[in-house]
């Protein structure tokens, strides 16, 4: 693991200046998710997959082959806060593009970090099923979104991630964590309202609310679905009363040393990006 001296001396990621449309933030509001083009290099790409890939390889060494797995441990790999092991995937968590991205989607004037994972479909990998993220969080407002990152183009037949439009606003299926009964109960549900799913171009990044519910198909190919994912919270955003326990074990484990109603502000939640004035 690195030191905090090393973290401290590691510079962000510059800016270089993609800028969202007013009609991008009005897509994403009415949504919850938007999937944009060519916002990464295939520079940056390349340099960070590298790196994440090696890490993920060491960080899950050992697991369980694929086929004595539960359905959510044959969805993908799955390896968090590897800014927290790696000097080059900090960088890349604290890149400036990605971070204003997320505040100007999330109209808030700039956000934190509240972890980051690197979520490897493997092939043959099974489903991602229906769910939404922020049944996890113990946040009191909705202004949290994920970025999801592939590392490399991705194909339909790899799984990339689908969303259903506007499901950011339904109250039914919150309570479900991810599992075979979150994919038969919202596949059901949510069959009224649609389902974008899209191949992925290296390069492209989604961007979801924790509410909108999505899921991902399996690994059809016999190469690795490489992705990465950071997740952005409003820099005002507090802690709330942990609804399940898994909303408990998110608070110990993201949110170290801070109490209900605080500012979730530790050492694991660093502010990514602050908008001038």
């Amino acid at each position: 693991m690195m030191t905090t001296a090393a973290r401290t001396q590691t510079p962000a990621e510059p800016d270089p200046g993609y800028r969202l449309t007013a009609d991008q933030i009005s897509s994403f509001r009415e949504n919850g998710f938007i999937h944009l083009r060519d916002v990464l290099t295939p520079e940056k790409l390349a340099l960070y997959r590298a790196e994440i890939g090696a890490k993920v390889r060491e960080l899950s060494a050992g697991i369980a082959p694929l086929e004595r797995r539960e359905t959510y441990g044959k969805a993908f790999l799955q390896v968090m806060n590897l800014w927290r092991e790696s000097d080059l995937v900090r960088r890349f968590v604290f890149d400036q593009t990605l971070a204003r991205i997320a505040a100007g989607l999330l109209e808030v004037a700039g956000v934190r970090l509240y972890h980051d994972q690197a979520l490897f479909k493997e092939a043959g990998g099974g489903i991602t099923p229906w769910h939404a993220d922020q049944h996890y969080w113990p946040l009191i407002s909705d202004r949290a979104i994920t970025a999801w990152i592939p590392l490399t183009a991705v194909s339909l037949e790899m799984g990339p991630l689908a969303f259903c439009p506007g499901s950011h606003r339904l109250q039914d299926g919150r309570d479900l964590e991810i599992s075979d009964e979150s994919e038969a109960t919202l596949a059901h549900k949510l069959e009224l309202y649609g389902v974008v799913e899209e191949p992925f171009a290296a390069g492209d990044v989604s961007f979801h609310l924790g509410w909108t519910f999505h899921r991902a198909g399996a690994n059809a190919t016999s190469g690795v679905r490489e992705a990465f994912t950071i997740i952005y919270l409003d820099q005002e955003m507090r802690l709330a009363q942990p609804r399940n326990k898994n909303q408990a074990t998110d608070w110990e484990r993201w949110c170290p040393g801070i109490r209900t109603g605080e500012v979730i502000s530790s050492e694991l939640n660093p502010v990514l990006y602050r908008g001038e004035g």
